[in-house]
């Protein structure tokens, strides 16, 4: 018989990336979406049934989220836990949703101390990385073959918060120039969700219990980021390249690098480079002005 996946929060922006590369080969995928409360244990346990080869929670943000998983990965070959960069802490304590930008002397590997896990609302600035903390603690002390994967800027089709927005809306209104604050040289390493469904794959056939940083195989900057979805829409312009930052504040001017090379270890093997992987969905967003509304939800 084929291999079953089930994917928790499989019609997200990281679940039908996962779904589609699955499927393509060969393996058979339940992907609920809203249909599936992430909350109902017994809804969770209908959904997976008599087991799966690989479960994969995009939808786990808490120790809480966590437990309800433990029953289920029990039952399942492999699972992989989506989880997030923003758990890293500089040798100062600060994250990538602090005040001030963490600063580190080098790609962070996934060794790198974390923030303390806590308990309280996941979905705000101050709670959403501590409680991811909480929730890898969880799944990786069950004993269980839980992957951690952490990410960074998730970008991909039908993002519906896509940072690339930034430079496409300037380039569809015709902009002559381009502004760009720290002279373009902010790195905030970006994750495609092609390449991050490679990785998943990859962890479904190499099954254990681990965390793994999930990124790009390049981190471009501000500048050449510009310049990539300038290219990309055939479209020019004159960079002004500011000294400070009190003007043309990109999305990608506060962050850091991922170290990548436990994956690859494992036998990822990335899709491609983020010039490669944006352009679906730079075509998503030419193609659909829906997105400018989306922006604001």
């Amino acid at each position: 018989m084929g291999r079953r996946a089930l994917i928790l929060g499989g019609t997200g922006l990281i679940g039908r990336a996962a779904a589609r590369r699955l499927r393509q080969a060969g393996w058979s995928v339940d992907a609920p979406g809203r249909e599936v409360d992430r909350g109902d244990p017994g809804a969770l346990a209908a959904a997976l049934g008599d087991g799966a080869d690989l479960l994969v929670d995009c939808l786990c943000y808490s120790a809480r989220d966590a437990r309800t998983l433990v029953p289920l990965a029990r039952k399942a070959r492999s699972v992989v836990m989506i989880s997030t960069k923003a758990v890293y802490v500089d040798s100062r304590g600060r994250h990538a949703n602090s005040d001030d930008p963490p600063r580190f002397d080098g790609p962070v590997s996934e060794d790198r101390p974390t923030l303390a896990p806590a308990v309280s609302d996941p979905f705000t600035r101050e709670g959403y990385g501590p409680n991811k903390v909480a929730a890898e603690r969880t799944l990786l002390d069950s004993g269980l073959p839980v992957t951690v994967l952490r990410a960074s800027k998730v970008h991909g089709p039908g993002n519906k918060r896509p940072l690339e927005r930034y430079f496409v809306e300037r380039v569809l209104a015709g902009h002559k120039v381009v502004v760009l604050a720290s002279r373009g040289e902010g790195v905030d390493h970006p994750t495609s969700t092609a390449n991050l469904a490679a990785l998943i794959e990859a962890v479904a056939e190499n099954p254990g219990a681990r965390v793994l940083n999930a990124a790009d195989p390049d981190a471009p900057n501000g500048l050449e980021i510009s310049r990539i979805i300038a290219r990309s829409l055939r479209h020019e312009w004159r960079e002004i390249l500011l000294d400070h930052d009190q003007a043309g504040r990109h999305p990608w001017r506060r962050g850091f690098v991922l170290d990548t090379s436990a994956a690859r270890a494992l036998g990822y093997v990335p899709v491609g480079d983020y010039a490669h992987t944006v352009q679906e969905a730079l075509r998503d967003l030419v193609s659909s002005r829906s997105w400018q509304d989306r922006a604001c939800e």
